[in-house]
């Protein structure tokens, strides 16, 4: 190591950044927005819709319009964050999401709804990525990374839930306008406090020329993938619409990373990928969110529909699975993460969530909540807070700064792709099983619709056992493919010359605004 390392090293050591938890305040702030709007659009929907008049056949481009932007625009803002700095990048899209949602509350007809909602989509593309590689480049201490990371993956597990009871509140006792509006004073305050607080490291950016082939590629060939399973959900796996999307996502993503390999400054270095514990991460973590998607939309419904919760009576249904996602996640995986390699956390984290899940295969009409869904959500949160944390912390661990940013971008691209497929894949094996239900008791019944009612929750039931088996397989890959040690350890358990390298790079003692 050159002298000067060594010197950056004591520097860094003599002088840590004293901001630095403020800073993780007001990102964890704008992380929880970023969460929060994925559900809580959802409990308003159907307000919205009367009021704005939107048909039934173009209701879910408010989810939609959304989803396609967010996910087909994440390696571009995670490669805009490492150009620009992830600073700036993370106050423009904090604004920009301000508002876009402040358009979104004021809707008038269905065209202002829908373009209010991609372009929170669009500036939810900047800002999460940038918040994730912020906390990449800001803690590179093992143990304060833990905890930061702790923080961040509970609200990140745990924010979708906390989103269906603000809305059910917000829905119920107010307006669905204020589901919109609610983000606004989050993100003044995040943004405000992250300009005077926030500190990057100088030093950390990259500055070679937008590899403007691969933002292309990369752009249609997600917003292809999202659609085509977004579109599989209402329209059926062989639609030739979906069919097309299919397809083109294929050509595109797989012309997409022949480019990665050949241009001098790809928008996603293929070493990102390759490197095989932030490959597992990835692929495990898009596994885990496939599961735990399909299970909230499972949820709400049964909750509501056959066991005639109210919205707000709903979202506090949910809390359980929220305060298991902030225990594993700040007391299991943040104690733990310091002392066993990553896969001892990962692997039984998704374990004991899957056993929670399979607690809710049990489901009838007459299931008891304190007997099953509580003990089953109890586990499922426990379980996906533990695995989450240090998912979280591996996907940006050892990346060279330079491409912090697109690191943290595959991971939101993984959980974003991830929901899209969980919500349309399990939807339509629920809706499968609902069918062949029917056709097997419609003879014996003397009740449509307690015939109906049990039609939707023995396919619920078999949806959640094809989950039950996603998230084994999920544990599988942890455990297979990430290798790492204990933070600041290799395979072996010695510190590797790469991340050596890369932890070498992080350590910069100067900070800019």
């Amino acid at each position: 190591m050159s002298k000067t390392a060594g010197l950056s090293r004591t520097a860094d050591t003599a002088l840590p950044d004293p901001s630095r938890w403020k800073a993780l305040a007001f990102i964890a702030l704008a992380q929880l927005m970023v969460v929060l709007d994925a559900t809580i659009v959802n409990i308003a929907l159907p307000s919205a819709q009367t009021d704005l008049g939107i048909s039934d056949g173009n209701k879910q481009w408010v989810i939609t319009a959304y989803a396609l932007a967010f996910g087909g625009l994440l390696l571009f803002g995670g490669r805009i964050a490492d150009l620009w700095g992830r600073k700036r990048t993370f106050v423009v899209g904090l604004i920009g999401f301000a508002l876009a949602s402040a358009l979104g509350g004021a809707a008038q007809n269905e065209a202002m709804m829908f373009g209010s909602r991609a372009l929170q989509g669009v500036f939810g593309a900047l800002l999460a990525p940038a918040a994730l590689s912020l906390l990449a480049v800001m803690f590179t201490d093992a143990k304060e990374r833990a905890k930061a990371f702790g923080i961040y993956g509970a609200i990140a597990g745990g924010g979708g839930a906390v989103g269906l009871i603000l809305g059910g509140f917000l829905t119920e006792y107010l307006n669905w306008r204020w589901t919109f509006f609610v983000n606004i004073p989050f993100a003044i305050v995040a943004a405000v406090g992250a300009y005077f607080v926030i500190r990057e490291p100088s030093g950390t950016r990259n500055r070679a020329p937008l590899d403007i082939p691969g933002v292309v590629l990369s752009t249609l060939g997600l917003v292809a993938l999202v659609y085509g399973f977004t579109r599989a959900e209402s329209a059926g796996w062989s639609d030739a619409l979906t069919v097309s999307m299919f397809i083109a996502a294929a050509v595109l993503l797989l012309a997409f990373v022949v480019t990665e390999a050949r241009v001098k400054s790809p928008l996603l270095p293929l070493r990102v990928l390759t490197e095989r514990n932030r490959g597992g991460v990835y692929l495990s973590l898009g596994l885990a969110i496939i599961a735990m998607f399909g299970l909230f939309l499972f949820l709400t419904y049964y909750l509501q529909v056959v066991k005639g919760y109210s919205p707000v009576k709903t979202g506090f249904a949910f809390l359980p699975m929220i305060a298991g996602m902030i225990t594993g996640s700040t007391q299991i995986g943040t104690r733990l993460m310091t002392r066993v390699p990553p896969r001892l956390l990962m692997g039984p984290g998704f374990l004991v969530a899957a056993v929670g899940m399979l607690l809710l295969t049990q489901l009838d009409l007459n299931t008891s909540y304190a007997a099953v869904i509580l003990p089953g959500m109890l586990l499922l949160g426990l379980g996906m807070g533990t695995a989450f944390m240090p998912a979280m912390s591996l996907a940006t661990h050892g990346i060279e700064p330079r491409d912090a940013g697109v690191a943290s971008a595959m991971v939101n691209t993984s959980q974003q792709v991830g929901g899209a497929i969980g919500t349309a894949l399990l939807n339509t094996i629920a809706a499968s099983a609902t069918t062949a239900y029917v056709a097997d008791h419609a003879a014996r019944a003397t009740d449509p619709k307690l015939l109906e009612l049990q039609a939707m929750v023995s396919g619920f039931a078999s949806a959640i056992w094809w989950a039950v088996g996603i998230l084994v397989a999920a544990a599988a890959i942890a455990i297979a493919l990430i290798n790492t040690g204990r933070p600041g350890t290799g395979s072996g358990g010695t510190e590797s010359a790469s991340e050596a390298g890369a932890e070498e790079e992080f350590k910069i003692p100067v900070v800019a605004h």
